[in-house]
């Protein structure tokens, strides 16, 4: 295909200021891939950062393309890489990493100690037409799968790590916190991995529901009064919504040697039960994205083990973007998907 010397692209100048711009499509360098961009989704980074301007600690301090998670088609390559990878479908991993730092050596590449994240201040994202990657960070995925699946790629490698952290797989017993897309990609993915037991907790019904779509076998809703959590009933606590309130009620739930994973962002500091992390010899680790997932996720979606329809919301143009970064539409469980 012909490719233009310019492109559209979604940029936030200032708290919801959000302006469709035309800016040159990019070369890419020598270990870069140039794709277009065929499906987006909207994140919760996204959202915050559109609504407050931070993030992470992170100030919005220049203009930024928004945007994380995509997929598209590599339409030119750099000169190191293979030009039969021209009209893959693949899948972003949205990481720039320095490969020579102790983490990166040691494969544990997203706690990188110069890593930048697309759509973060500092490193536009992906809700543009063009972008240009690291070829190794471009995943081929089976044309079968469309790019609203590959898409769905990332947030399933959050729940991925997090859940293979836990050691879950043949005949575990989850519980999982929180029922935004994250939790609910968690639900799947143990699903897929082969637990039998998977109980989700949140406050809306309406996430729940969704939730027992994806495989769930049993439901919590905390908003309701009475409810108890089995105690010492389960072999790991993934914390997917960053309440303190869930993290203090997931704990003694958790039976002695088994594992809490803590993947939900919330305040910076909250208290712990250590008498009973001591006496459980429970280990409790936190979850920091990905790193070496993505394959995995993609060979799950390609499968149709991950019912990934549940996740998608409405899909929208960048002309329209802004309304679906919009915090009020945050909290239904479901990722926008944009289309450039």
């Amino acid at each position: 295909m012909e490719i233009p010397t310019t492109m559209r692209a979604s940029v936030l100048r200032g708290v919801r200021d959000l302006r469709v711009e035309e800016r040159p499509v990019p070369t890419p360098g020598p270990d870069e891939v140039l794709i277009r961009i065929a499906a987006a989704a909207v994140s919760g980074g996204d959202v915050r950062l559109f609504s407050t301007g931070r993030l992470l600690g992170a100030l919005l301090d220049a203009p930024l393309v928004l945007g994380r998670t995509a997929a598209g088609r590599i339409v030119a390559v750099g000169e190191t890489v293979p030009e039969s990878r021209i009209g893959e479908l693949v899948a972003l991993e949205p990481l720039h990493i320095c490969r020579h730092c102790d983490q990166c050596r040691q494969g544990r590449y997203n706690l990188c100690e110069r890593a930048t994240f697309l759509g973060t201040p500092g490193c536009d994202g992906v809700f543009t037409e063009y972008i240009v990657h690291p070829a190794d960070f471009a995943h081929p995925a089976p044309d079968t799968m469309g790019p609203e699946a590959a898409c769905m790629v990332e947030p399933m490698s959050v729940g991925l790590a997090a859940l293979q952290k836990a050691g879950v797989g043949a005949g575990s017993k989850v519980l999982i916190a929180g029922a935004g897309p994250i939790g609910l990609v968690t639900v799947a993915v143990a699903k897929a991995l082969g637990a039998v037991e998977i109980t989700i907790t949140d406050l809306s019904g309406e996430r729940l529901g969704r939730a027992a779509r994806m495989g769930a076998t049993t439901t919590f809703n905390m908003a309701e009064p009475g409810v108890v959590i089995p105690p010492s009933h389960f072999d790991a606590f993934i914390e997917c919504s960053g309440s303190a309130a869930a993290i203090r009620r997931g704990f003694p739930a958790v039976r002695p040697a088994g594992h809490v994973v803590l993947v939900g962002r919330g305040g910076d500091e909250v208290a712990l039960p250590v008498t009973l992390m001591q006496n459980r010899e429970i280990t409790v680790s936190g979850s920091f994205r990905y790193a070496n997932q993505f394959p995995v996720a993609i060979a799950m979606a390609a499968s149709g083990r991950v019912p990934y329809a549940e996740l998608l919301g409405e899909r929208v143009t960048l002309d329209d973007l802004a309304g679906a970064l919009e915090p009020a539409r945050s909290g239904t469980g479901v990722k926008p998907i944009v289309y450039p």
